[in-house]
């Protein structure tokens, strides 16, 4: 009986580590408090009617979508388990895999580029993480549409947010968040001149949307089309080494 309840509290005490991992993000805070505040009083209102039906029904919907925004705005403690980083690139988001393909980069690059590109739908967590360590070289916010995100106009078409970071080697990444249809707030946290790390949160787009990954022809891509990614977790690349020297 003692193994049995010493096994039973190793597992809570996992369970609680987990939890303790996981966490809101600042961005999620109005948006939660709010929508809890007029979920609460429109339910309020439904309890004083004589048939309880709306109101069962109100909560029970209502709850179920509080819910999926909830595990929208989680915002996880994640940490690289690897401590040598120097060619890594890591997933800037949770996701798909929806783009592998080299592309012609004409606004900062003007040559030929790799391109990986994560589509964020509204069940995963929508933080963003830096891909690469280095430094921030520019950080630059475009105006555009509101294409869905898995379109392959909405790359350059739809209002998205550049950041352009150089790692130590001098190989110049570009990761651009990209708006979609449904959501029209990129939040960035970059900021130019800063050193930046993997492990680091980027930024962060509320309401599912997009990311890509511009990096030099001859890195060595970790992934395919459909495979779903783990923001700072899942190396969707290796850099070639001395790219720019």
């Amino acid at each position: 009986m003692q193994v049995g309840k010493a096994c039973n509290d190793n597992i809570m005490g996992e369970k609680i580590k987990k939890l303790k991992k996981i966490r809101l993000h600042r961005e999620g805070t109005d948006t939660l408090v709010w929508s809890l505040i007029a979920i609460a009083a429109i339910a309020l209102l439904l309890w004083r009617l004589e048939t309880k039906i709306p109101f069962w029904l109100f909560v029970l919907v209502f709850s179920a979508i509080y819910g999926v925004v909830v595990n929208f705005f989680r915002c996880p403690i994640r940490y690289f388990p690897q401590e040598d980083t120097e060619d890594i690139v890591v997933a800037p988001a949770d996701g798909k895999i929806v783009v592998i393909e080299e592309v012609e980069e004409n606004e900062y690059f003007h040559d030929r580029r790799l391109m990986i590109s994560i589509f964020m739908s509204l069940f995963n967590v929508h933080a963003n993480w830096f891909p690469v360590d280095g430094k921030v070289k520019f950080v630059h916010h475009q105006d555009g549409n509101f294409h869905k995100a898995w379109l392959p106009k909405a790359s350059e078409e739809n209002e998205h947010a550049d950041v352009m970071i150089t790692t130590p080697d001098g190989t110049d990444v570009l990761c651009r968040q990209i708006a979609g249809a449904v959501a029209r707030r990129i939040v960035t946290y970059a900021k130019e001149g800063e050193d930046c790390y993997i492990d680091e949160h980027l930024g962060f787009i509320k309401f599912g949307s997009r990311v890509d990954v511009y990096l030099p022809l001859g890195s060595e891509v970790c992934v395919k089309m459909g495979q779903s990614t783990t923001g700072d977790l899942t190396v969707i690349a290796r850099l070639k080494r001395n790219q720019n020297i």
